[in-house]
């Protein structure tokens, strides 16, 4: 005897060929936590880098900020005790108008070059990546010899160049060109091309890490994608702007934060020039005033102090930039 048909509300809907059954979830374990051991692994393996840094960086910043609210002169060098002053050092140094024009100094001295090492290493970055294989090489071997210099023979050739007497600058200048008041015009006694001078040594120096940096950067941007982009009908500057440039941000990001934590301690080319005979107190950088302090560790210390809170204040942009693209 054949079966009672379903009632209409109990049969079952057709099924449709086309669609696919959904597959039951699983049920998920619960996650085990690993031991405390097994958890403390990874960070054992950092112990062997994080004590050297720890003694080489961490006494030593811990001594000055120590140093800062100490009176801590020559005297305490032979053996009198520190007397605790507690926030002097830096209430005389932030009074004093020309620590904060030292301070406006170096913060556009370091912004100024930074920017331009930047602008110009990218520029010759991209330009490696166009040209032939001979003048790529030719550059390369160029930057590689500026940067390997050692900075005193730099140098002592960029103070023969602008000499006063016998310098090639000079020379171009007043003969060739015919400016005849440059002829005997020395660069360091005034401090705006005394910081002209400094800016071009400081940025000649720095610009090929950016340059190889950013070139190492731009041959990791796919080749297929620039094609694309070249046959959808981009120009040479919209595929540069709107593909290499995001791809290759966070390089730029890191290379542009350690340019500003260099420029803003500048010191070897700032004392060198100042040595060669231009005038001290007009041309100080947070570097070379803090040196000056060097009698006065207590305000040597808090000088020091202030400076790196600048640098973090600086470079927090950069860090948060950099945190943002690591969310991402």
């Amino acid at each position: 005897m054949a079966a009672p048909p379903l009632p209409p509300e109990t049969a079952a809907p057709p099924r449709d060929p086309l669609v696919a059954e959904p597959v039951p979830a699983r049920p998920v374990p619960p996650r085990r936590r690993l031991p405390w051991r097994s958890r403390l692994g990874p960070y054992a393996l950092l112990v062997p880098a994080l004590v050297p840094v720890a003694v080489g960086l961490g006494y030593p910043l811990a001594r000055q900020f120590v140093l800062s609210f100490q009176e801590y002169g020559l005297a305490q060098q032979f053996g009198r005790p520190a007397e605790w002053v507690g926030l002097r050092n830096y209430t005389d140094l932030l009074s004093d108008p020309y620590v904060w024009g030292v301070i406006g100094r170096s913060i556009a001295f370091c912004l100024v070059n930074a920017g331009l090492t930047m602008a110009i290493g990218v520029t010759l970055a991209v330009l490696m990546t166009r040209v032939g294989r001979g003048a790529r090489i030719t550059l390369q071997v160029g930057l590689l010899l500026a940067w390997g210099t050692p900075v005193l023979a730099t140098l002592t050739v960029w103070q023969w160049l602008f000499d006063s007497q016998y310098g090639v600058v000079n020379w171009l200048l007043s003969d060739p060109l015919g400016a005849e008041g440059f002829r005997g015009h020395s660069w360091i006694i005034e401090p705006a091309s005394f910081y002209l001078v400094a800016t071009v040594i400081v940025v000649w120096m720095s610009v090929p890490f950016v340059v190889f940096t950013t070139y190492a950067a731009l041959l990791q941007v796919p080749a297929e994608c620039v094609e694309a982009a070249q046959l959808d009908g981009a120009s040479a500057w919209q595929r540069f702007r709107h593909l290499s440039l995001p791809l290759i941000k966070p390089v730029l990001l890191i290379a542009g934060l350690l340019q500003v934590i260099w420029d803003l301690r500048v010191f070897t080319q700032i004392h060198v020039l100042q040595k060669a005979g231009a005038p001290t107190r007009e041309t100080h950088l947070l570097g070379t005033y803090v040196y000056s302090l060097s009698r006065e560790f207590s305000l040597a210390g808090a000088m020091a102090t202030v400076m790196l809170v600048i640098t973090l204040c600086l470079t927090g942009f950069y860090i948060r930039r950099m945190l943002r693209e690591e969310d991402l």
